[in-house]
């Protein structure tokens, strides 16, 4: 027996510490909003802690986030201060104006950075809209989240922040710098969409009032209005039913309600509330079933067909068996035509029906598509096809052939007496029309303000004037109107990546309390594909892991990357039998350049900071 003490254990060496990132500065072309006229600095906000959003009002996925911050924001108001950066995709989100008009459509109530030349997206080295980047009290970057689904573990880290800096003496406490606007007194406030009622009325969703407001015949004077923001939330779509009910998309709420315009009654139809996300179901009894943002409403077909905008699909509604599935549409977003199920779609938020089309504006496309019947009998099935729209990153207001003609994220379609379609080509402030014979693309008229929907009255359309908050009476003209041909590009830099191997990786760690819940399989999933396809040799695909090899075509000089990840991640306490879970989710589009200087690495940050590059 040896009754030596044993040696000690030697202690293991620490991890080394990640250097730590000071927090760039924010500066835009565009100025403060939501500030009193004040404009912010880092040092400003200097002991408070600080989530920086770097959104864009054309994005769903941006709509989502700033409604899961509002909790937070309130809850916190004394230690946090969330800055909006908005960072423009498309030429109309850079006019200062607009940015304006956005900040109140959707109700804004912190500082917002004008930024139209994507000046602080570059010094944070943002990839997707929408991004958040939490800064200390002390102005060190310390997390980084793509996508939506992050507000709790946000929570966390605020909460483990303001413990830490409480007892440090860095913590300030206090109100935060936002001052909000004057309102303004109109009608209607940033309405949406609308519809004519067999009493000759029209009734107009007053989406930022959350509200629907019935008018008069003129177009301008009020009946009545409809339920608030206890019955709605920035409701949008409106579909009259031949039963004379309006199924109206309550766009925030997640659902479908019905309005009986006699009565005044109004109820739930479809939806529960709840944000629809990866792995819920998406068939079965309206009630019980998530929806994502409903936009647009349109009977078609014997069904209510709905733009979900929020997944880049389309569904439906049966009020028969009062049922709701997918119709069309994968969740990837994207513009890809073929059998329904097949399809892509990227945010589509309007919906018009003639009898053997279903017309759509595929808003973040730029496009104008359509779902038609295709086979008979045993072998009938829905197909997608384009009528006008290139993909995610084309847009602009040229006329011509549908092939060279282009848009600039429309919301609304409308069909015509005479079988063509208008188009409310909302960024480019007119009403356009495509007509499906000639394949031929021009403009009825310029000079409306952010062009939402329109309806035919007689020999006339109304227009819905979102940001001029009104509805206005055209003629419809034999003639069109010219206009200069304007061409965009997304104006976003290219990544610079070396030829052949490219390494992919979607940096994701778990929140503070959670882990990777592998119960029930991989709670991970990546999908990569391209444009053009033949920029990836090898690599794209679905797969489980969040990094991937990628072989890039050396004959290709630039293209796309298309990137959809997922993680779900779940309390971490053995004691809980059902712990609460949490799903994190963001599609990127990165634009490449292929260069022998290029990078062999690509990191995109779903949810923490990228460790393997902190030396680069």
């Amino acid at each position: 027996m040896n009754d030596a003490a044993p040696a000690p254990t030697p202690a293991p060496a620490p991890a080394p510490r990640r250097a730590r990132v000071r927090a760039p500065e924010l500066i835009g072309k565009g100025g403060w909003l939501n500030t009193g006229g004040k404009e912010l600095t880092l040092a400003d906000l200097r002991g408070k802690c600080v989530v920086i959003d770097f959104w864009t009002f054309c994005c769903i996925n941006c709509l989502h986030v700033l409604d899961e911050l509002r909790e937070l924001e309130e809850k916190h108001r004394d230690t946090l201060v969330i800055v909006g950066v908005h960072s423009p995709k498309f030429v109309h989100e850079a006019e200062h104006q607009a940015v304006v008009d956005a900040v109140e459509r959707y109700e804004v109530h912190h500082p917002v950075l004008d930024d139209p030349e994507l000046a602080t997206w570059k010094q944070y080295a943002v990839r997707a809209w929408p991004t958040l980047v939490v800064i200390d009290p002390e102005g060190y970057v310390v997390a980084q989240h793509a996508g939506e689904g992050h507000a709790n573990a946000i929570r966390t880290l605020v909460e483990e922040l303001e413990a830490e800096h409480e007892a440090k003496g860095t913590l300030r406490r206090g109100d935060g710098p936002y001052v909000a606007p004057e309102p303004v007194a109109t009608d209607l406030r940033f309405p949406g969409k609308t519809v004519l009622l067999p009493s000759g009325n029209l009734l107009v969703s007053d989406t930022t009032r959350h509200q629907l407001v019935e008018l008069a015949a003129d177009g301008e004077t009020v009946v009545r209005r409809i339920g608030g923001e206890g019955e709605f939330r920035e409701p949008q779509g409106l579909a009259l039913l031949p039963d004379g009910t309006v199924v109206v998309a309550d766009t925030v709420n997640h659902a479908l309600k019905r309005l009986d315009p006699d009565t005044g009654a109004i109820e739930r139809i479809a939806g529960t509330g709840s944000q629809w996300w990866q792995g819920s179901p998406t068939s079965g009894p309206a009630l019980e079933v998530d929806l994502s943002s409903p936009w647009d409403v349109a009977w078609w077909r014997g069904k209510v067909w709905i733009a979900m905008a929020g997944v880049h699909q389309i569904w439906t509604y049966d009020p028969e068996t009062r049922t709701v599935e997918v119709a069309a549409g994968t969740t990837n977003e994207g513009l890809v035509d073929g059998p329904a199920a097949e399809a892509w779609f990227a945010q589509p938020s309007g919906l018009a029906a003639t009898a053997d089309r279903l017309w759509i504006a595929d808003s973040e496309t730029s496009a104008l598509r359509f779902v038609e019947v295709e086979g008979e009998g045993e072998g009938e099935g829905y197909v997608v096809r384009t009528a006008v729209g290139t993909g995610l990153f084309d847009f602009g207001h040229r006329d011509g052939a549908a092939d060279q003609a282009l848009f600039q994220h429309p919301l609304g379609v409308t069909a015509l007496p005479d079988g063509s379609v208008a188009v409310s080509d909302t960024y480019n402030h007119a009403l356009r029309r495509f007509d499906p014979v000639s394949g031929e693309v021009t403009t009825l008229a310029t000079d409306l303000r952010e062009p939402s929907d329109a309806v035919v009255v007689g020999e006339d359309v109304v227009v819905v004037e979102s940001a001029r908050h009104r509805l206005t009476r055209l003629r419809l003209p034999e003639e069109a109107v010219q206009v200069e041909s304007v061409a965009h590009r997304t104006q976003r830099e290219a990544t610079e990546v070396a030829p052949g191997r490219l390494r992919l990786d979607v940096v994701f760690q778990a929140p503070t309390g959670q882990k990777l819940d592998e119960r029930y399989g991989p709670s991970t999933r990546l999908l990569v594909s391209s444009t053009p396809p033949e920029l990836l040799l090898a690599g794209e695909g679905k797969g489980t892991d969040l990094f991937r090899d990628l072989d890039l075509n050396p004959d290709l000089a630039e293209g796309v990357l298309h990137v959809s990840a997922m993680a779900a991640s779940c309390d971490d306490d053995p004691a809980n039998e059902y712990p609460a879970c949490h799903v994190h989710q963001q599609d990127w589009g990165v634009p490449v350049r292929v260069t022998d200087g290029g990078v062999a690495r690509l990191p995109l940050i779903l949810a923490g900071m990228d460790e393997a590059g902190a030396g680069a």
